[in-house]
């Protein structure tokens, strides 16, 4: 494959909303020991992409700073001691950074082949969340078959994944989201109930149904407390984001005399090795449930990638249903 020496990306010009995002001319990179370049067919939109704009979620500093964490495409280079990946092979990919570009670099053990018969922007929409709700849900939660799991947002495209795994392994499912229609769209996903929260209390529903055995949450703030009393005693919280900021005052002795766990995990510090740990789960438990298409990523909206400021800002009005994209190549 011959390749350009320099490519369309869209950067983080200063920190601010998206509106800072612009189109740039930029070197293509140049993958190292143990890396691939994949020539990026489309980018996932995420919410960390929008932590990192505004100055919140900074990149490791071998990181690009370009924005975007996930893309699928075709591989165009390798660099020495990649075995698995030639050129041409189609994949999709778990990124450090820089996905928000023509081409893009990320190590070849966080890449995963685009399952049978998917189309490359549902491709695109799978590593992010789909690393994350693995690693979360059901390494740190531990969750079981016949359990009880409450996912807040779901129709996020983290809710969204986190619906179909849980109900694929079997357990009972229940989620909040801001609406009546995304609600619907929550409980055809497999949950068992969906509670708007603008006119439900989670916390009397959730006990009501004998209380959480797992929760996932992203948004922080007030529901820590909450999440705390909507759990049933062994239970377990795993946190991964704070919409609603990271401090809260809570009282403890409810873990202790409960036996509650709380835990979580953020993706992108984590090691080269665990990130290459979680591929190897979901390629060998999910990816041919993905290729059956007995699971999907839900799509919300596709953008053409100089309209990344346009998808940001669908993006974070929250009426989105599941996986924002953009178009690349």
């Amino acid at each position: 494959m011959t390749l350009p020496t320099s490519m369309t990306a869209v950067e983080i010009t200063t920190h601010g909303g998206p509106e800072v995002l612009q189109p740039v001319t930029v070197p293509v990179p140049v993958p190292k020991a143990g890396e691939i370049l994949i020539k990026v067919a489309y980018a996932g939109v995420n919410r960390p992409d929008a932590l990192q704009r505004a100055g919140l979620y900074n990149p490791p500093p071998d990181a690009s700073p370009l924005p975007g964490l996930e893309a699928a495409g075709i591989v165009a280079a390798v660099g020495p001691d990649v075995a698995r990946w030639t050129v041409g092979d189609a994949v999709t990919a778990l990124l450090p950074g820089g996905g928000y570009a023509e081409y893009v670099t990320t190590d070849a053990d966080h890449a995963l082949p685009v399952p049978e018969s998917m189309p490359m922007d549902q491709a695109a929409a799978l590593c992010e969340t789909y690393f994350t709700v693995w690693s979360n849900v059901f390494r740190r939660g531990a969750l079981q078959a016949g359990e009880r799991f409450l996912v807040h947002g779901g129709s996020s495209g983290i809710g969204t994944t986190a619906i179909q795994l849980a109900a694929l392994r079997g357990a009972r499912v229940f989620t909040t989201a801001g609406s009546a229609d995304k609600c619907n769209a929550c409980l055809a996903l497999g949950a068992e109930a969906a509670w708007n929260y603008r006119e439900v209390d989670f916390v009397d529903a959730m006990r009501a149904m004998g209380g959480a055995d797992v929760i996932l949450d992203m948004v922080g703030g007030d529901y820590l407390p909450r999440n705390v009393k909507a759990l049933a005693d062994d239970g377990r919280l795993v946190q991964i984001a704070f919409l609603q900021g990271p401090k809260v005052e809570m009282n403890f002795v409810q873990m202790m005399t409960r036996r509650l766990t709380l835990t979580g995990s953020t993706l992108r510090p984590q090691s080269v090795a665990a990130k290459a740990a979680i591929a190897h789960d979901l390629e060998k438990e999910v990816w041919p449930h993905l290729a059956s298409g007995r699971i999907a990523p839900v799509m919300d909206s596709e953008f053409a990638l100089a309209d990344a400021a346009k998808a940001h800002a669908r993006m974070e009005g929250s009426t989105h249903i599941g996986k924002i994209v953009l178009k690349v190549g």
